[in-house]
Parts: structure tokens; C-alpha cells; sequence
């Protein structure tokens, strides 16, 4: 229906020819570039005996490597393993075990770490990026240079796997999302589609191309013939100089890079008039901040909703439909959505009520590789999956999204939502980003506790914090205390990692 990683770069590449496709850094590849390395690295894995169905691990920051290999293992229908660079080297060990990868490509200070995890391991191939390799792994630039130019790429089904992902694991081990082409090709086709993704655009973003929203972008500008402007990692002066410098239409973020940006001094500096809209998921973007970005960047900021399991994005505001900020969208086509009752899930409940929001269709992945009972508690018998999420949804079928169902705060028995005080914190003015985590407290079992990021050259007490959120929340809803700090936590796609806010207590 929607092809398959397989093919992209040759569908892509005769149409596209010598059009600049991969810009990083100083780099610029083109549609033929791309598509002849890539070809050179299917083969050369071909060659030490990696074909269909092997797992390819990618262990690496963002660089033009990580899209050549990439696409080079899509070619041989092999199967993706990209992984956190955040990852330590026993939660890899556990990823390369669990997932019974065949190699791992990776980048070139990762080479000691992944020669010690190929003693422990049923590794074959250590392969790393650049010119030189250690004793016992070998060189992708190597790969590049011996390997033929031409391939046919390997005949698959849309129902096969290609990508296994493994989810963040913030209790036990990690679980691997099995995605098979069908769910990743329908989740990028439907955001392209959702944000009218063409040859005319130049994407920007510094996502991590391992996480499948980074990936889905960028396999989004490279089918249909955009320019893809890959950043090594986010900073706020690289975003805006690579959006005036590259003329860019499309910049894709999670809602820190997005306050981030607003909050940085120099914002007005920059010539962002290129950007056509802008597209932000991750956690929860508050309405006075996308409002701030619209008025102030002069493009519409387009909110989504996704997760590993559903291969990326999973519902959209439309760039044709009503962008309802608040709102992430409506669920994209061949898909459906519902929210039901957190202790019946068989309970659909009425517009406007808040629970579990549920999803079944072409996105949903095939299950957790090699963990049947976690598949059977996420997925149910019918194909409906749990997402985690709490929300509600209008009569026209707008989802919004209240919390994570794990980071709700049970104070004195009333549930406490962070992301909905982070909402109203965002409207304070001298705030630049805010994240509500819980901490103890003997009588009622948790207390909230706001961290705060001031704007530059901005200045607050935590009584008027505080008081500014009595003016709009519920009374138990107010924080107990306030604490202005620097940054936040973050992982490594620039969500805040709400578990670790409290170490800022120390």
C-alpha cells in the first residue's frame, strides 16, 4: 500500500537525479549520491553475509553516515536496530543480546565499547564510521569505497519487519517495538501527507534519527524530493542559522527545542521567513507557546501525537484542516482512535470525558520482539492498543492530550496532571519552560513540585509563580513549592524527563 523501506531511494533517486537531498554540515549529497552509496554499503554487508531478515544495529549520533547506512540495511531487507546514543554500554549489551543482532554500525568512539560487547555477544561484524578502524572491526569508509555501485534492492512484503525499536524502559529492561514496513511506510506517508511534504521543501531538524520521529521526517523528504537538513544535535544559534542559512520550509522539534528557541536572545536576529510550518510532537506543547511561536516565527506550528509502538506519528493537525492548538490532531488515515475507561477498557467513553486513549490499525506494530506476555498487555485480542496516554477527544474527533498515565501525581487522593501545570506555567511571562514532577510527603502520599527555567534577563519570586497559577488552577492542582533552575532534564530526542527532575533537588 504504502511501499517499503526497501525502495525508497529507487523511487526516489531517478525521479530526484542530481537534486541536493542530505545536507550535514558541510556535506551535501544527491539523490544519485545517496542512492549509489548506499547501494556500495548493501553490498559490501551482502558480502560478509547480512541479508533479509539479519538485524543491523545503529549505534550513533546524528551524522550523513547513520541515513547512508540506514537506508543501505533497508535495501537488503534486513532489519534496523537504531538505538539511543545515550544508551549505556550494558543497556546495548542487552539491546545487541535481546534482539540477536548480526553487526553493528556505528560511530568511531563507540569502537572499544562495541569490541567488548562483540566478545560477550553473538556479534559478527563491528563496523564504524570513518577512515580507520580498531583490530577487529572494520571501516565504513572502506564499505564505501569497494563496494559495487549498482544493486537490486531485496523483495519483501509490506508485512515483514523492518525496524526493531526499542522503547525507553523506565522500569526493567527495555522491550523492542517490532515495526514492520507497512507501519513505518503508512506512518511517514500519512505525516507527509498531513503536512504536505513535497520537492519543494527544504526539512530541518535535530531530532535523533534514531528515534523513529527523526527517521520518519527524514525518510518523509527523501521519497517525495525534499532537501534534508540533518543537524549533529540541538542548539538553539544552529537551528536558526540552518533555517536562514538553508532557507528552510519545514522545522520539525519537540516542545523544549521549541521553547528554547523563543527564549533565546538573539530569536529576532534571525531570518525565518522561509518557514511555511513547523511541525512539534514529543510531550504535550502548551497553547501560550505555540501561539508565541506562531506570532513570532510567523509560521504555523502543526501538533502531533505518535509513539515507538505506532511507528512515529500517529495523529496530526492537519496543515489544510483546523490546527486546534491544545489539540494533537485528529488520527491520520487507515487508523482509529478511542478513549475508554481506565479500569474497563472495553468502555468507550463520551466526548469530552478523560481517559485511556486507545489505537488499532495500519500503524500499530506486530509486538514486543521476543516478550509475548508484554504484547498481550498492550495489544488487545481485537488489535486495539493501550498507548498509556490520558486524554479526551472532541465530537469532531480532535484528541487532546491530559498525561502520561504514569506521571500523574495522586495528592490526598485527587489526580494531579503535570503536563496540564506545565500548560499554565508557560503562560507565566518571565518563564522560558517549566517540568512538574512528584515528591513525597507523608500525608498525602505526593506533593508537586514546579522546576523552573527563567527567560534571559528575566526575574520571579516562587510566591508570584505561585500565585499566578492560583489565578487559574484548582486549588489542589497548585504546586507546594517552586524551584528555579538552569536547564532540565532531557532525553535524547529533548523531551523532559519528568523521573529525573527531582535529582535537581540535590
Amino acid at each position: 500500500m504504502f511501499g517499503t523501506l526497501t525502495d525508497v531511494l529507487a523511487r526516489s533517486a531517478p525521479r530526484f537525479g542530481d537534486k541536493t537531498a542530505l545536507v550535514f554540515g558541510d556535506r551535501r549529497l544527491s539523490y544519485r549520491e545517496l542512492d549509489r552509496m548506499t547501494n556500495r554499503v548493501a553490498n559490501a554487508l551482502a558480502a560478509r553475509g547480512i541479508g533479509a531478515g539479519d538485524r543491523v544495529t545503529l549505534y550513533s549520533p546524528n551524522c550523513w553516515e547513520w541515513a547512508v547506512a540506514f537506508y543501505a540495511i533497508g535495501k537488503l531487507g534486513a532489519v534496523a536496530n537504531p538505538v539511543n546514543v545515550m544508551l549505556t554500554p550494558e543497556e546495548v549489551t542487552f539491546v545487541v543480546q535481546d534482539c540477536g543482532a548480526k553487526a553493528v554500525i556505528a560511530s568511531a568512539e563507540k569502537g572499544e565499547v562495541l569490541l567488548d560487547i562483540q566478545r560477550k555477544t553473538g556479534l559478527s561484524e563491528v563496523i564504524l564510521f570513518g577512515d580507520q578502524a580498531p583490530a577487529g572491526a572494520r571501516a565504513f569508509a572502506d564499505m564505501l569505497r569497494g563496494g559495487r555501485d549498482a544493486f537490486t534492492p531485496a523483495a519483501v512484503a509490506d508485512t515483514d519487519l523492518a525496524l526493531i525499536c526499542y522503547t525507553s524502559g523506565t522500569t526493567g529492561h527495555p522491550k523492542g517495538a517490532m515495526l514492520t514496513h507497512r507501519n513505518y511506510m503508512g506512518s511517514m506517508a500519512m505525516t507527509a501527507l498531513a503536512h504536505r511534504r513535497g520537492p519543494e521543501d527544504v526539512c530541518a531538524t535535530a531530532l535523533p534519527c534514531a528515534h523513529v520521529y527523526g527517521s520518519v521526517v527524514m525518510t518523509a523528504s527523501l521519497l517525495y524530493g525534499g532537501t534534508f537538513v540533518l543537524l549533529p544535535r540541538f542548539t538553539e544559534v544552529d537551528v536558526l542559522r540552518a533555517i536562514q542559512t538553508h532557507r528552510v520550509t519545514i522545522y520539525d522539534g519537540v516542545p523544549t527545542s521549541f521553547m528554547m528557541l523563543l527564549g533565546h536572545a538573539d530569536f529576532a536576529k534571525y531570518d525565518l521567513s522561509s518557514l511555511a510550518r513547523c511541525s512539534v510532537g514529543g510531550q504535550v506543547m502548551p497553547v501560550a507557546k505555540s501561539q508565541e511561536w506562531e506570532a513570532r516565527a510567523g509560521s504555523p506550528l502543526l501538533e502531533l501525537w505518535g509513539m515507538t509502538e505506532l511507528a512515529g506519528p500517529g495523529t496530526c493537525n492537519l496543515w489544510y484542516g483546523d490546527n486546534r492548538h491544545g489539540t494533537v490532531g485528529v488520527c491520520l488515515p487507515y487508523n482509529e482512535c478511542r478513549i475508554v475507561d481506565q479500569g474497563d477498557p472495553a468502555r468507550v467513553l463520551p466526548a469530552g470525558e478523560v481517559g485511556e486513549l486507545m489505537y488499532r490499525g495500519a500503524f500499530v506494530m506486530r509486538g514486543y520482539f521476543g516478550n509475548e506476555g508484554a504484547t498481550r498487555e498492550t495489544i488487545e485480542p481485537d488489535g486495539w492498543l493501550h498507548t498509556g496516554d490520558l486524554a479526551k477527544m472532541d465530537a469532531e474527533g480532535h484528541v487532546a492530550i491530559v498525561d502520561r498515565k504514569k506521571d500523574m501525581i495522586l495528592t490526598g487522593g485527587y489526580n494531579i496532571y503535570p503536563a496540564e501545570i506545565e500548560r499554565v506555567l508557560s503562560e507565566h511571562p518571565a518563564v522560558a519552560m517549566s517540568g512538574v514532577g512528584a515528591v513525597p510527603d507523608e500525608l498525602r502520599g505526593e506533593l508537586a513540585r514546579a522546576y523552573v527555567v527563567l527567560k534571559p534577563g528575566a526575574a520571579t519570586t516562587e510566591a508570584d509563580v505561585l500565585q499566578f497559577c492560583r489565578q487559574k488552577l484548582a486549588a489542589y492542582k497548585v504546586p507546594r513549592s517552586v524551584k528555579f533552575v538552569p536547564d532540565l532534564p532531557k532525553t535524547s530526542t529533548g523531551k523532559i524527563m519528568r523521573r529525573e527532575l527531582r535529582t535537581l533537588d540535590a
